[in-house]
Formats: structure tokens, C-alpha cells, sequence
């Protein structure tokens, strides 16, 4: 203790019990001090401390003594006094005892239990007052007008209607005796169990509908039966705000006491949306199973009952043209899920019994969609396009709300183009495709679209022969791979991004990078030539296996121009390339140019460069028209304007992206017309006696798929061809076939059937339209850039440096190859024949083209070494496979 503290005085003879007798005594009494007991006199006021206890027992003094005033002659207790008083003010107790009088710290804030009780027995009360209130002052809407559908009428881009179709065509209402119990108890055991006893609405069923949900698990919807009978035949507002949902509630309550619980059924099932453009059960019994309502089993009930979760994603035919998750595998997936659940809830409930539930083991799979008779042929393809695009671009629009009818939609379709690329197709199928003379035209398929570069309008499709009986759409996403057509985003990312410095890291910027020239820069072209990370380290998959990659026929070529491949469609240039360019960079200059991310395979392998990708014939198209419109993108649509009760509600607005520079743009159009107009070109038949055009030619894998994608100032266009087996009835998986022999030809090319209807089509398309050139290819500041282990084509014997070599970057010079094991042989001198290929190397083949990816500026080191890159014809040695990738991608 510091010596600067004055202990306490002790108390004379029982200070402390003085003081507590003190404090016992009236507040009218005067407390005697006690012996040797210090007061509360000024002196304490200069350091002096109070006795032991003092302030605790008067203010126990001040709680006790209630109102009675205690006095102090002495003044000691004065502060003790001061409390005594406070406490006198609290204690005065109020109407609303809050804060408490007779508490004190925390406890005096706290709310008794009657205060409690008190207030939500006034909240409860008012609430009742409000509702009472509400209930009286609801008015009951009329049924008809929201549950009457109407025509939808689609219109040609010239303003003359192309189909007329809606809801009306299909709801017939029937009677609740005509109605399966079945369906009724799997309704009622899928959405509202308590429908029979409740009151029109569930709160309970509320209440564990979003427990439920916070756990993860299958639950039933929070409305009840009569809210959704409500909400389909009596709201036109399908608004999902508060207010609407207060509105649903108390007319549901009324309509629960004025009608019947099977009026109020019989009303829920005739005006609920089963998908398919079905309203109510009888229209849905139709759409599905081909039979009436009435003679529906329990299993059919079931699966029926599923679909108004929502039919887009529980009907087996899918419906990825609303929604790419809604494939028809994943619909049937969790339509068999819920029907399987819907039934075993029915026996729960006891309302199917367990052995007849028995009987049901397998889905009732419904018959495939039937389209309209007006929707045959292009027509119904068109119109689900259509309804896709104003869809996913008007918020707050569905499926089920377009189908009620009304709108008036105007396409960007050009009949004459849609007419003219169907015919383009029909003759190929007629001259050349005959699946009763040879199976290997079985499964056909084609697929085409064409767009405006300058605007995104989609003027053209073909989606398939017929819409009412091949129900894909071929010129939406079918699955087929794009193959070389996927090249030209290559050659764009390399002049655009450029390839990475072999000395850095993996992570460059642009001022990092070498931007390519397409024509002074050099790739290797050898067939089986082996790809190399940008870094020059071999690039291996997962299982540690090489990849050496091969040209379409396992044709190699020399040191070769970016533009001579392109025209060749050599693969091994490309793939390199794009592995010193970086995959991600590749992947997003194709996404940059229209097409979907999603669209594109994720992993980032060589072969990604050479088109293992599927997008559809649409954004290839609209990819494509970029690069015609000079590098501004826009995303291909098919709806202008959409008008709704004489309102326009819908218009189309131009979004245009810059995606490349002009520079970028039009060196790409530049060397795509290579492809077209040079006599070696893959593209050479599609060709436009007096126009320009720009294209590229892919083949895939195995002959699985074939593709033309070209286009001109004003329009482009893309066509694929495959064979997919996808007939349900056959039992097989869904897959691509390979083409051999097709069309009476040993294999097919994008320059074949591809390209020949291109050329129909667009000669036919443009047959009026004025001519139209592309812009010049502006300059490019840009380097050359040597890939692939690619090497100077004129190097001098001695190791002396040379003076520049033709179209070298650099004058470095390159030493004459060595004679060292496992490079070339006198015998094979890649200098004097570059088609040779020299004997020797390792189980793993001999080395294709430098250590370091092939990316420099310059070929400094010697051809013969290791890092130079030896022979680039070497084809893999001896023992050298292939792994993975497009085996012959044109």
C-alpha cells in the first residue's frame, strides 16, 4: 500500500454497529454518532474516508426508509439522504409501469410479464380489427378474363403474319365428376394436405413449407389449394408483391366459405398450366397421353401433378429453348423423382393403396410434343425462337403468362432468306442423302443460320426438316463440335493478346506479350508435331502422357505462315499457338466475339484450340459477323418490338461491344478471304462470282460433325452437318455417328456439303442486295513471331552469323545441324527436303520443335540442338503416340 494513503480510522467501540442501528432508526429520528465514529463533515470533502460500510448501509437506510425524511445534525448521511430522496421519486408507481418502480440497475428496464402479455394481447387485437376490416372490404373478382387465353401472333420482319397461336386452342373445362379421385388426391397429397379441412389458407403449411426449404428437403408449396385457384382464375395481377399476396390471402379465405371444396378443385385443376401449351386437366390429358381426363390412372395422375411445379422443368421432352438447364434428360430425371415421391406420399396419406401403388413401377413416359399444323415445317422453329428471345429479354415474363395470349411479336425474319435456306438443304438431301439406299445416311441432320453483321438480327434459320416431327432446333445448340471453325478466335487472341515471353511468368500483361504477325511469323506445321507449354516444358495430361498432334490426312508442312495454315487448315500451328497464347486468352476472345461461355469446354487442353466446343449454328454466325462488322459485337435476336393490348411493351435496343480493333478485325477477315479465294483454299467452294467473301471450313474428330461458316459485308452465315442417333425408340444413347461414306462419299469436310449449301443459300440470299466490299486490313503493330520450333529456312553451314534470312525476324544466325545421335542423317537432310523423315529417336519420339514452345523473336539457337527445335517433320519417332483431341480436324 502507498505510504501516500491514510489508513482508515478504526471505529470506537462498535463504529460499524452504530452505523447499521443508525440506518434502522426513522428517517424523524436523529442518528447519534457513534463512538469514535467519523462523520461526514467537511473534512471528508479533503481526504478523509468514511467510515467502513457507510455509503452501502444508508443507502440501504434510504431503500427501507421509504417517504420518511431522515435529518442529520451532523450531516453525516447527507449523500445517503440525497439517494433516500431519488428512491422516493421512483417509487411513485404509473399506469404503465415502465421503467419499473420498485427495480433498480437492469432490472428496472426490464418488462414485467403482464406488461408483456399486455402488449401482445393489444397487438393480437389490433391485428384481428385490421383483418376484419380487410375481409369485409375484399371483393370477390370474376372468373373468365384471367383464365381465358388468347392468340399470340408472330409477324415476318416486312410486317405480314407468320403464325398465329396461343392458349385458347387448347383448354377445355370439365366437370369435378369427370375428374380422377386419383388426380385429386395426388394434388392434394403434392400441394396442400390439409385442403379438406382448412380454411383457405394453411399458415402451418406456410410455416414448415420454409422450414423445409431451410433444410434442403422436398416440401410443399407454402399456398394452399384454394390460394392457387386464386391466383390463376381470379387475379389478373401475377405481380409478386406484398401487397397482391395480402390481396390473394383474404380473397381466398372468402372464396373457401362461398364455395364448395370440389367447385373450389374442379376450379384449380381446369385452370392450372401443364406445359405444352395445356390449360386444365382434360387439355393436359390430351397433350400427354392422348386420352380424357377421366380415364387417367393413378401413375398418370401422379406424373400430371408433378408438372405444376413448373412443366418447364418437369416435362421429359425438355425445354432448353426457355432454359439450357431444362435439357430432356434432366426434366425426366426430376419428373420420375417427384412422381415417384407424389406417389408414395398418396399411400402415406392413405389415399392409394399400398398394393396398387405396387403395380406402378415404371414412368408413364408421354407421347412426344405435337405441334400445331401452322407450325410445321421452318415455322414452329421460328416461333420458338422468338418466344426464347422476348423471354429471356422482357423481366418479369413466363411461359405460362405468354401462353395466355395477347402479345403481338415481330421477328427480324426475312421469309425469302428462311425460304431459300431451306430449299438449299432439301436439295442436298435430295440429290445426295438417302437413308433407304445406304445406312450411312441414316440420322442426318443439318443445321443453319444466318445474321446481320451490322445489326444482330437473326434474318434466318433452318432448324431441322420439320418442326411438328424433329423438334431440336439444329440451329440452336445441338451438341456438334465446331472443329477448325474455331480457329479464327485463335488468330485473333495472337494478334489482339499476343503469346507469352517464354522467360516469364505464366501471368503476363499486354506489355509483356508479342503480338503476332499472321504472315511473317512461322509455326511448325509437322504432322504429330509435339506441343510444348509456352515455357518450352512438354505439355503432358493428367496421366502423364505427351501429346502429339496431327494434321487432317497427316499432312505436314514446313515452317509455315499463320495465313498458309489457316488456308491449309493445319492443325499443328493452331494448337501451338494457342498454348503460347494462353488457353484462357482463347477462351475469351471467342467469348468476346458472341460466343456463349457456357458453350465452351472448360479444360484448358491443346485440342481446345482446334474447336471441342459446341456452340450453336446462331452464335457462330454472330461470332463470326463480328469480325465483318470490324470488331464491334452484338448478340444475335430475333424479336424487334412486342405489343400487348395495343402498347408496345417490348423493344429491341442495340448493345454493340467493341470485342477487337478494327486493325485486329479486318487482318482476320483479311486472311479468312485466303481461305476462300486462294486455289489450295479449303473454302474454295463457296465462293461468290463478284463478291467478297470471308470463311472457314471444320471437320471434327472421327467425321462426326462438318461445318461452313463464312459471311460477306452484309450477312453471315453458318451450316453444320452430322448424324446423331437420338431416337428414344431405338434404346440407344443419344449419340454423334461418324460420316464415312456418307452422301456416297469416303469421308465429309466442311468444304463439302457444308460449303455447298452455303454457297446456295447465299447466292440466292444476296441475289439483290448491292455489292459490298471489306475494309482494307489495317496495319498491325506487330512482331514475327517463330512457334513450334520452327527454324529459319535458309540457314548457312557455317556457325558463323549470316546475314538476315528471307522472311526472318532477326539476323541472328542459325549453326548447320548437328550430326549427333538422334538428329538427322546425312541421308535426310531437312534443309534440302523438308517432307522427309529421318530415322532414330526415343520410345517417346524425337523432339518438335524446341524446348521452349517455340516462342521467340528470333531463331537464335541451332537447329540441330534440343532447344532449337531439330527437324519438325520428325512425326513422333518411332514411338511416339497421340493422345486425345481431334484425330483429323480439317
Amino acid at each position: 500500500m502507498s505510504e501516500h494513503r491514510r489508513k482508515p480510522p478504526q471505529p470506537q467501540g462498535g463504529g460499524r454497529a452504530a452505523a447499521r442501528r443508525a440506518a434502522q432508526q426513522s428517517s424523524g429520528r436523529r442518528a447519534a454518532p457513534g463512538r469514535g465514529a467519523t462523520s461526514a463533515s467537511p473534512s471528508a470533502s479533503h481526504g478523509e474516508e468514511r467510515p467502513y460500510g457507510g455509503r452501502a448501509e444508508a443507502r440501504r437506510a434510504a431503500q427501507r426508509g421509504g417517504g420518511r425524511r431522515r435529518v442529520d445534525e451532523s450531516g453525516t448521511g447527507g449523500r445517503a439522504a440525497r439517494r433516500g430522496a431519488a428512491g422516493a421519486a421512483a417509487g411513485k408507481k404509473r399506469l404503465i409501469d415502465y421503467p419499473r418502480h420498485d427495480k433498480y440497475g437492469w432490472r428496472r428496464w426490464m418488462p414485467s410479464w403482464k406488461l408483456v402479455a399486455g402488449l401482445c394481447i393489444g397487438f393480437i387485437g389490433l391485428l384481428m380489427v385490421a383483418a376484419a376490416l380487410a375481409y369485409s372490404m375484399v371483393v370477390v373478382p370474376k372468373v373468365a378474363e384471367a383464365a381465358t387465353a388468347q392468340n399470340n401472333v408472330y409477324y415476318w420482319a416486312d410486317g405480314s403474319q407468320m403464325a398465329a397461336t396461343g392458349g385458347e386452342v387448347n383448354r377445355q373445362i370439365i366437370g369435378i365428376d369427370q375428374i380422377p379421385r386419383e388426380m385429386q388426391d395426388a394434388v392434394i397429397s403434392a400441394e396442400n394436405k390439409t385442403f379438406e379441412k382448412d380454411s383457405g389458407i394453411d399458415p402451418m403449411g406456410i410455416s414448415r413449407a420454409v422450414f423445409n426449404m431451410a433444410r434442403g428437403q422436398q416440401t410443399q408449396g407454402g399456398s394452399t389449394i384454394t390460394q392457387q385457384y386464386v391466383k390463376n382464375a381470379r387475379l389478373d395481377d401475377q405481380d409478386q408483391t406484398l401487397s397482391r399476396k395480402f390481396q390473394e390471402l383474404f380473397i381466398s379465405i372468402k372464396i373457401d366459405s362461398t364455395m364448395d371444396k370440389p367447385d373450389i378443385m374442379a376450379g384449380y385443376l381446369n385452370t392450372s398450366y401443364y406445359g405444352r401449351g395445356a390449360y386444365g386437366i382434360q387439355a393436359a390429358a390430351r397433350t400427354y397421353y392422348n386420352k380424357d381426363a377421366e380415364d387417367l390412372n393413378a401413375s398418370e395422375c401422379a406424373f400430371l401433378a408433378s408438372l405444376l411445379k413448373g412443366a418447364t422443368y418437369f416435362d421429359p421432352a425438355g425445354a432448353t429453348e426457355i432454359d439450357s438447364r431444362a435439357t430432356a434428360a434432366a426434366n425426366r430425371a426430376r419428373a420420375e423423382e417427384r412422381w415417384r415421391w407424389i406417389l408414395d406420399e398418396m399411400v402415406k396419406d392413405n389415399r392409394l393403396p399400398a398394393e396398387e401403388r405396387a403395380k406402378y413401377t415404371e414412368f408413364p413416359t408421354p407421347q412426344k410434343p405435337k405441334k400445331d399444323a401452322q407450325l410445321s415445317g421452318q415455322i414452329g422453329y421460328l416461333v420458338d425462337l422468338a418466344k426464347a428471345n422476348f423471354m429471356n429479354n422482357y423481366e418479369g415474363m413466363t411461359e405460362k403468362k405468354l401462353a395466355q395470349g395477347g402479345y403481338e411479336i415481330h421477328t427480324t425474319f426475312d421469309k425469302k432468306k428462311v425460304n431459300a435456306l431451306e430449299a438449299s438443304i432439301k436439295n442436298i438431301y435430295k440429290k445426295h442423302i438417302k437413308p433407304e439406299e445406304r445406312p450411312e445416311d441414316t440420322h442426318v441432320q443439318f443445321g443453319g443460320a444466318s445474321v446481320e453483321p451490322e445489326t444482330g438480327k437473326i434474318v434466318a434459320i433452318y432448324g431441322g426438316q420439320d418442326a411438328t416431327k424433329h423438334f431440336t432446333n439444329n440451329a440452336d445448340a445441338t451438341g456438334a463440335q465446331v472443329g477448325s471453325t474455331f480457329k479464327p478466335f485463335v488468330l485473333a487472341a495472337a494478334m489482339r493478346d499476343g503469346v507469352r515471353n517464354p522467360e516469364l511468368g505464366p501471368e503476363q500483361g499486354p506489355s509483356e506479350r508479342t503480338i503476332v504477325d499472321p504472315d511473317k511469323s512461322r509455326y511448325n506445321g509437322a504432322n504429330k508435331l509435339k506441343i510444348k507449354n509456352y515455357n518450352g516444358s512438354i505439355w503432358r495430361n493428367e496421366e502423364g502422357k505427351e501429346w502429339l498432334q496431327r494434321n487432317d490426312g497427316d499432312e505436314s508442312f514446313k515452317n509455315i505462315s499463320l495465313r498458309e495454315a489457316m488456308i491449309h487448315s493445319a492443325n499443328s500451328p493452331f494448337v501451338q499457338l494457342g498454348m503460347d497464347i494462353g488457353i484462357p486468352q482463347v477462351r475469351k476472345a471467342a467469348v468476346d466475339a458472341g460466343l456463349l461461355e457456357t458453350s465452351l469446354v472448360e479444360a484448358n487442353v491443346p485440342s481446345f484450340s482446334l474447336g471441342i466446343s459446341d456452340p450453336s449454328a446462331i452464335r457462330m454466325a454472330g461470332a463470326y459477323g463480328t469480325f465483318a462488322a470490324n470488331g464491334k459485337q452484338r448478340d444475335p435476336y430475333s424479336v424487334t418490338s412486342v405489343e400487348y393490348q395495343g402498347k408496345t411493351i417490348y423493344t429491341h435496343e442495340d448493345k454493340a461491344k467493341t470485342a477487337f480493333t478494327k486493325a485486329v478485325a479486318t487482318n482476320v477477315t483479311d486472311v479468312l478471304r485466303d481461305v476462300v479465294d486462294d486455289e489450295e483454299g479449303t473454302g474454295k467452294n463457296a465462293r461468290l462470282p463478284g463478291r467478297q467473301v470471308a470463311g472457314k471450313t471444320g471437320t471434327t474428330d472421327d467425321n462426326k460433325s462438318a461445318w461452313f461458316v463464312g459471311y460477306t459485308p452484309q450477312l453471315s452465315t453458318a451450316i453444320d452437318m452430322y448424324r446423331l442417333d437420338d431416337d428414344e425408340k431405338s434404346g440407344k444413347k443419344r449419340e454423334f455417328l461418324k460420316m464415312y461414306g456418307t452422301g456416297d462419299r469416303d469421308t465429309i469436310h466442311g468444304s463439302s456439303f457444308p460449303s455447298e449449301i452455303w454457297q446456295t443459300y447465299m447466292s440466292k440470299a444476296l441475289k439483290n442486295a448491292k455489292i459490298v466490299e471489306f475494309d482494307e486490313p489495317e496495319e498491325l503493330d506487330a512482331e514475327a513471331v517463330w512457334g513450334g520450333g520452327a527454324v529459319s529456312p535458309k540457314p548457312t553451314p557455317s556457325s558463323s552469323p549470316s546475314s538476315s534470312p528471307s522472311e526472318s525476324p532477326s539476323s541472328s544466325p542459325s549453326e548447320s545441324p548437328s550430326k549427333s545421335p538422334g538428329r538427322p542423317s546425312e541421308s535426310c537432310n531437312p534443309w534440302e527436303d523438308w517432307t522427309c523423315e529421318p530415322t532414330g529417336g526415343t520410345d517417346a519420339g524425337t523432339d518438335q520443335g524446341g524446348d521452349n514452345g517455340g516462342v521467340t523473336t528470333s531463331p537464335t539457337t541451332s537447329p540441330g540442338t534440343d532447344s532449337g527445335g531439330g527437324n519438325g517433320n520428325n512425326g513422333g519417332g518411332n514411338g511416339g503416340g497421340f493422345i486425345g483431341g481431334s484425330d483429323g480436324t480439317e
